[in-house]
């Protein structure tokens, strides 16, 4: 969410800001329900204002010995305390409306955010490693799971649908294996305070992420109004909603294991092959609670943490700064890290690291203060992936399948997988 002094004053620049992104937003209706909203207010304050003057008033004349006069008093304090009333409700209902207007706005970028509305216009920032070469055809993951018996899908969309990958024997090992990994290692190495959450989420949490209401269509939603969480990020920002923190303990990192769920219903037809997009996967997210002041020099410490996981896995990837049109509704700034996917020939994103500056922390009300006595103000939040497991998944098997049709487990993860090697 926006800053609404921002809007009021600059609503050219939100315009432009928000083109940048190739997006629109209701500006206008929000200044018509922002002026009327505040018109309403001012006058229910000059009432209340009257009223306590008058309520004064009639204490004083009736001590006066006034009667008629308190007597007429009385009576127009029953005028004002219907128009408050009345008043009441009318501010009431602008603000709502106001609130459902500001929802509806996506984030600025930052200035230093690359311009363009597509990903070609993204910018190579950095590469690491070398992609493997092989002297043999590579093949796709799909073909090395159901050669070596690591996941069913066809028995797993038998029990729940398409999407639902069933892992089994050594896959299903590897598959716990990797998130056990990245959980100890941004834990143990990257000091990280790891959080395990709950799986549902209500509507107030996916609100304060942003999820909701614009990206609705993509969540699982049970009959009793709650939700299946998309990504840890959702549990793991509303931690702290509706709270005040104390400046001295930011910057405030977790780290969350979860499994997520996502419809993906504006992507079909898209990555469906093997387990590259599917709707229940398990990931493990990274988020920040910063001061402003800090955030960006953390944005580029969150990347690093990130690429990590790859760099001990000997994996090749390369890190992208995101265009403008690029970044989604939510951010300021972005980072993709896209691993080398052999199999499939070409570069697959593991992760996208995002500050959004103070959007979340406005809509789930998180606040610091820098000393004692200070007045409250947003924090700044960042996450990123730390990383999702089935690219990662694929990717170890693609990047480190031999001709022999074997797959080498990488050395880190052997203590975790109790082989060194699959097949």
């Amino acid at each position: 969410m926006l800053d609404r002094d921002l809007i009021r004053t600059d609503p050219e620049g939100v315009r432009a800001g928000i083109a940048r992104k190739g997006l629109d937003a209701p500006v206008d209706e929000f200044l018509r329900v922002d002026r009327e909203w505040r018109s309403n207010l001012a006058e229910l304050e000059t009432h209340r204002a009257e009223m306590n003057k008058i309520s004064k008033s009639i204490g004083a004349l009736m001590g006066q010995g006034k009667r008629e006069e308190a007597e007429q008093a009385k009576m127009r304090t029953r005028d004002i305390k219907e128009a408050i009333a009345s008043g009441e409700g009318r501010v009431r209902e602008l603000e709502a409306a106001l609130h459902d207007i500001e929802l509806q706005f996506p984030n600025l970028p930052h200035p230093s955010t690359p311009e363009g509305l597509e990903p070609e216009e993204n910018v190579l920032v950095r590469e690491w490693g070398e992609k493997p070469e092989f002297d043999f055809e590579p093949q796709a993951h799909w073909d090395i799971a159901d050669r070596l018996g690591l996941f069913d899908l066809a028995r797993g969309a038998k029990i729940s649908g398409s999407g639902f990958p069933l892992y089994t024997g050594l896959g299903a090992r590897l598959q716990r294996s990797l998130f056990t990994f990245m959980i100890d290692l941004q834990t143990t190495r990257n000091g990280y305070y790891e959080i395990y959450p709950p799986y549902l989420v209500n509507a107030e949490s996916l609100i304060g992420t942003g999820n909701l209401p614009k990206f609705e269509e993509d969540l699982y939603k049970t009959t009793d109004g709650l939700y299946l969480i998309p990504t840890a990020e959702v549990p793991v920002t509303n931690i702290y909603r509706d709270e005040i923190l104390d400046g001295s303990d930011l910057p405030i990192r977790l780290a969350a294991y979860s499994a997520c769920f996502r419809r993906e219903a504006g992507a079909a037809g898209k990555d469906t092959r093997g387990i590259q997009r599917i709707h229940q996967f398990d990931k493990v997210e990274l988020v920040w609670f910063c001061d402003p002041s800090t955030s960006y020099e953390h944005l580029e410490e969150l990347v690093v943490h990130a690429e990590v996981v790859l760099q001990s896995l000997g994996i090749h990837y390369r890190v992208i700064e995101l265009c403008a049109g690029d970044m989604g509704a939510k951010g300021a700034k972005a980072y993709d890290i896209e691993l080398w996917s052999p199999g499939v020939g070409r570069y697959l994103e593991i992760s996208s690291c995002t500050n959004f500056e103070a959007y979340q922390s406005r809509r789930a009300n998180i606040r610091y203060r820098k000393d004692q006595g200070a007045k409250p103000e947003f924090v700044h939040i960042l996450n990123g992936s730390g990383l999702a497991c089935p690219r990662l998944y694929s990717a170890v098997l693609e990047n480190f399948q031999t001709a022999d049709g074997r797959v080498v487990v990488p050395e880190a993860l052997r203590p975790y997988v109790g082989v060194a090697e699959l097949g």
